[in-house]
Parts: C-alpha cells; sequence; structure tokens
C-alpha cells in the first residue's frame, strides 16, 4: 500500500486526508504541530467574546473518528523529496506521495512583538481579547488595525481579517455605549488597501470607513512598531493603546532545508496540477504554495481546500498510470463574507466580474452558519456541499 505524508493540519492538508480516505488503498500519515484544525476564518468573534477558543477548534482526533488516517504530532525540520524523506523533530518519515500543506511564515518588521496579529497562533486572538477588555475596563482607548504586503508574491496578503476585526470591534464598543471614547484607525502600506476585491468593493469599503468614523492611513510604508503605535516611512506616528497587525506571508524558513523548488518569496513552486516541478509525486498546496494568476489573486482557505482535493485526485490519477490532471488555476476568485459583527457584505470576483453585496443581519449569520457546516462537514456529521 503507498504511502501519502501530508505536512501541515489546516485546510489544505486535512482536505487532501479526507479526499483520500475516501477513496481508499493508501496509507495516509498527516503531521502537524498541534492535535486539532483551526478555523481563522470565525477567530475574528474570540475578540469580542462572540466564540470561544474551544469553538473555532475541530479536535483532529474528532475528524479521524470518520476518516481514519495517522496524526503525527510534530514539526517539520528538514524536506529531503529526492530522497523521498521528512525529518521531523521527533521522527523521520518517508513516503510514496508527498503533500506539503503547512502554510506561510510571516514577514517580519521592526517592533513587531508590539503587535498581535488575529492571523498568528492560534492562542493570540486570547490574547487581543484580553487586550480589548483591558481597554474597555478602561473605558477608553486608541486602536489601530491594518496588514501588509509582499512586493515578491502580491497573492500573499491577508487584509479580510483586518477589516472584519476592525468592525467587529467598532460595533462591540458601539453596543456597550463606549464607541464614542475610541479612536479607531485602519493602516496599510499599499493606497487602496483592499482593491483586489474590485473598484465597487473599494468604494462601498469606503463608505462604511466613514458610515463608521473609522480612521485611515494608507499609502505609507511601515518603518518600525513601537510600544504605543505604528512610525511610517515619512517619520509619521500613527498612536495607538492597541496595534493589530496582519504581516504579509512568505515562504517557511525550513524550505530553505529542503530541496524543493523556491520562487523568490520562498513559496514552493508548482504546476497548475499542485505538482512540484521535477517532483512528481511531490505535491504543494494551499499557503505555502506559489500562486500564478492575475494581479487581483489572494490566498485563500477554499481554494486551499480545492487544491486539497486536487492533489487527491491527481495522486489516484498518476496510480492509474493516466494523465488526466486537476487543476486551481481555472477555478482562481475571491469569495468571503465579510462579516462586521451584526451584519455582513459578500464578495466576490474573478476573471470577468467583481461586486460586493451588503447583507445586513443575514450575512453575520450565514457566515456563522458557515462556521457550523464546516464543522460538522470536517467530521463527517454533514455531507459536504459543491462549491462550500
Amino acid at each position: 500500500m503507498k504511502k501519502v505524508l501530508i505536512l501541515g493540519g489546516g485546510f489544505a492538508g486535512v482536505q487532501t486526508a479526507i479526499a483520500l480516505q475516501k477513496k481508499g488503498g493508501f496509507e495516509i500519515a498527516l503531521v502537524s504541530d498541534r492535535d486539532y484544525l483551526y478555523m481563522y476564518p470565525i477567530s475574528i468573534w474570540i475578540p469580542v467574546h462572540m466564540k470561544e477558543f474551544n469553538d473555532v477548534k475541530v479536535p483532529l482526533s474528532d475528524i479521524q473518528k470518520k476518516y481514519p488516517f495517522q496524526v503525527i504530532i510534530d514539526r517539520v525540520n528538514e524536506i529531503h523529496a529526492k530522497e523521498y524523506r521528512v525529518v521531523c523533530e521527533n521522527h523521520v518519515l518517508e513516503f510514496d506521495y508527498l503533500v506539503v500543506a503547512f502554510g506561510a511564515a510571516k514577514m517580519q518588521h521592526k517592533g513587531m512583538e508590539h503587535t498581535m496579529s488575529i492571523c498568528a497562533k492560534p492562542e493570540m486572538a486570547l490574547e487581543i481579547r484580553n487586550k480589548i477588555d483591558d481597554l474597555v475596563k478602561k473605558g477608553s482607548g486608541k486602536i489601530a488595525i491594518g496588514f501588509g504586503g509582499n512586493p515578491k508574491d502580491k497573492s500573499a496578503v491577508r487584509g479580510g481579517p483586518a477589516f472584519e476585526l476592525m468592525f467587529n470591534i467598532h460595533n462591540y464598543l458601539k453596543a456597550r455605549k463606549l464607541r464614542e471614547n475610541f479612536e479607531l484607525t485602519f493602516f496599510a502600506p499599499m493606497d487602496e488597501p483592499g482593491a483586489r476585491m474590485g473598484k465597487g468593493a473599494l468604494a462601498m469599503m469606503d463608505k462604511m470607513f466613514t458610515s463608521y468614523n473609522i480612521g485611515k492611513r494608507f499609502g505609507k510604508k511601515i518603518k518600525e512598531f513601537v510600544s504605543d503605535g505604528v512610525v511610517f516611512e515619512d517619520d509619521s506616528k500613527l498612536g495607538a493603546d492597541f496595534t493589530m497587525f496582519i504581516a504579509a506571508g512568505n515562504g517557511p524558513a525550513m524550505l530553505k532545508n529542503s530541496d524543493l523548488p523556491l520562487s523568490e518569496a520562498g513559496f514552493i513552486k508548482i504546476h497548475d496540477s499542485g505538482q512540484v516541478p521535477n517532483f512528481p509525486s511531490v505535491f504543494a498546496i494551499g499557503d505555502v504554495a506559489a500562486l500564478e494568476g492575475p494581479e487581483w489573486i489572494a490566498k485563500q482557505g477554499h481554494i486551499a481546500e480545492l487544491m486539497g482535493r486536487n492533489a487527491a485526485y491527481n495522486i489516484l490519477e498518476i496510480e492509474k498510470g493516466s494523465t488526466k490532471r486537476k487543476g486551481y488555476q481555472e477555478h482562481l476568485n475571491i469569495l468571503c463574507v465579510m462579516d462586521t459583527g451584526n451584519g455582513a457584505a459578500f464578495v466576490f470576483r474573478n476573471g470577468t466580474k467583481a461586486f460586493m453585496i451588503p447583507m445586513p443581519i443575514v450575512g453575520h449569520w450565514m457566515k456563522k452558519g458557515w462556521g457550523v457546516y464546516s464543522r460538522l462537514s470536517k467530521t463527517g456529521r454533514f455531507p459536504r456541499l459543491p462549491g462550500l
């Protein structure tokens, strides 16, 4: 029986394991540095007390009950693809097929220790909640929220959760009749953060910022973060009692200890099928892969899951001796429900159209419903719906 080794317990890796286990005929092992799947899209509600930390975790053991693949809790140190071998802190693992799916690292800026991120280690969501709680107890404060870009890979940006957290904090403070005591400011180094969603969405976002009385600091590169704010390249400063910053992604440092081809930003180069050039038994999927496509592409969870299903399909076809392959590029789009805490906006963009549709009240419950659906479908208690 062929061994498939999957590195990473996020959406991409878990989806690959589920898809392969459904087909059978493989010995599947998934390596993760934590024993749960963390649902980042709904972690935005932890800081505003809409979700508890455990609500956002799906134990891998719960997924294994329905899809019994092996789980190895360990951290990957080296990949030797030519030798069909992966070196972890506590294991040396061999494979017939390798699927690299452990996500991206984050670009580092001077003074990052003075920031927190909703897209960093899961436990940081609790630290953000504690910081907001402290400011609420104080009764006033300045909150700065932003995200950065990677000039070497424009797909490696994570702006959506920053927008969502800002809007959720606004409504959280408003519900407590404290909003007028707080100064909220959104910052980003690009001139039009969110432009990849389309011009119409950009205009609608600008109206939301005005309506919510959220300040803007756009178009200035970040020089450094300090304990009381953000300093920009022109030495101007945005004062803040709390700074939440989502850094752009880049390739994990440990990939330098691999023999896989890397992009300028340090991501693994792939074909449309997800296969790594010159390594037909190795796939890279999700955030760790160097995606190719139009200027507006962004790495999102649903694309990572699609790539996971494709990897499973393509491995099966290789085993059959078939040349049929499924690719990700024809499916590239931006798709999200951008939550505000009391409503949401549906955002969509592909190669032919781009739009944002406001969904007061119902949009918020749609996103909550997706969270329940995702948990149930991952654990096999509800069938996966096409396109979700």
